[in-house]
């Protein structure tokens, strides 16, 4: 249990994650493609940690998508199977790879290049296990992958399916290019190209007489959106949406209400001449994320649309009116100020620990794991 009862008690700063908020959204995307008949493999790179994984899996411990080694043995070693660790193959972590594929009963791994496949090639495999392998496809979103339009995407998938001790389990592309997007419209026009895109790939596999190969697709902007032909893919592999955060509201993926995660801030400074406020929260508690281009800078501060979070400096922050004078007496010494992140990912990775409340009493506190 908790040391402290109530967050207001916490020691500043502290990342606060509101649980019913946490168990609404991770509800409200099992139902949506609980609804359309597609496998939800919730990735765990936001969070990282074992009680969330729990609440996204619905207790089931399988299913999952990691971003690091790290959290792929953190969760193999806690009792999660099924692990995709969705990373074009790093060459120095084959051997990591090997073990894990041989310690689970499904570990698998992604490839986008011919070199990859030769790595894995010169490792085989013990106690006659194969590598489970999905090919990253570029559908347009320009960070890794085979380019969808590329004659070598096929030809991969073809050489990854033809050779030994390898399986083409499937293929798997980031529709990360949803982040650009304002409103639910645009959204959905990119979640219909890339699904498409991924269609058609499946669709010149079959006619390579390649069969049986998943098809997965994700980002959180586009699994809050989802479009009807998704139903067509087999899996969906979003993670920000159990916490949310301000961008997302921005890009349109939820609204401000299904922001989980909060940063708790204590005013430590009165700076009339400047007309400023200090607190205790830099960029070692919330990230540099977004660049201060929020109106509010970089967070939304909560229940005070009227400031902004001007900069940070390792352990301080400096806020002032958007316009105006300060009336000081508002934010005496000692008080709390809550922020709203810009990107939850990156502020969570700040933090050794989050406190877990229900109506702001504490009732848990979650411990990630970090590191690669």
């Amino acid at each position: 249990m908790a040391a402290f009862e109530f967050i207001r008690d916490l020691c500043t700063p502290a990342l606060i994650i509101d649980l019913d908020t946490v168990k609404r959204n991770a509800e409200g995307m099992q139902k949506r493609f609980h609804k359309l008949g597609v496998q939800l493999r919730p990735h765990m790179k936001t969070h990282k940690t074992l009680e969330c994984a729990d609440i996204m899996t619905g207790g089931s411990q399988r299913c999952i998508v990691v971003s690091t080694l790290a959290e792929a043995s953190f969760y193999a070693d806690n009792g999660y199977d099924d692990i995709l660790y969705a990373y074009p193959l790093p060459f120095d972590k084959v051997e990591r790879c090997a073990e894990l594929s041989e310690r689970l009963s499904l570990f698998h791994v992604v490839v986008d290049n011919r070199l990859a496949l030769q790595e894995l090639k010169k490792r085989p495999l013990k106690q006659g296990k194969i590598w489970n392998v999905w090919m990253k496809l570029d559908c347009d979103n320009g960070r890794a992958g085979v380019p969808h339009c590329d004659p070598t995407a096929l030809q991969l998938a073809q050489e990854i399916s033809d050779t030994s001790g390898v399986e083409l389990t499937g293929i798997y592309a980031h529709c990360g290019n949803t982040y650009a997007c304002q409103g639910e419209e645009q959204i959905k026009a990119v979640a219909q190209e890339t699904t498409t895109i991924m269609l058609q790939f499946m669709e010149k596999l079959k006619a390579a007489g390649i069969q049986g190969t998943k098809s997965s697709i994700g980002s959180t902007p586009s699994c809050s959106h989802p479009v009807p032909d998704m139903a067509m893919l087999s899996e969906v592999h979003p993670g920000n949406y159990i916490f949310y955060d301000v961008q997302q509201s921005l890009i349109g993926s939820c609204r401000l209400e299904d922001v989980a995660v909060r940063v708790l801030t204590r005013v430590i400074g009165h700076y009339p001449n400047r007309n400023q406020l200090l607190v205790d929260c830099g960029w070692t508690a919330l990230s540099h994320d977004g660049g201060g281009r929020l109106p509010t800078g970089y967070a939304v501060i909560e229940g005070h649309p009227e400031l902004k979070l001007l900069s940070m400096t390792q352990e301080h922050g400096r806020v002032e009116p958007i316009s105006g004078k300060l009336d000081f007496k508002q934010f005496p010494l000692g008080s709390l100020l809550t922020l709203m992140p810009y990107h939850a990912c990156a502020t969570a990775m700040m933090h050794p620990v989050y406190f877990v409340h229900s109506k702001g009493k504490i009732i848990d506190t979650w411990k990630p794991t970090r590191g690669w």
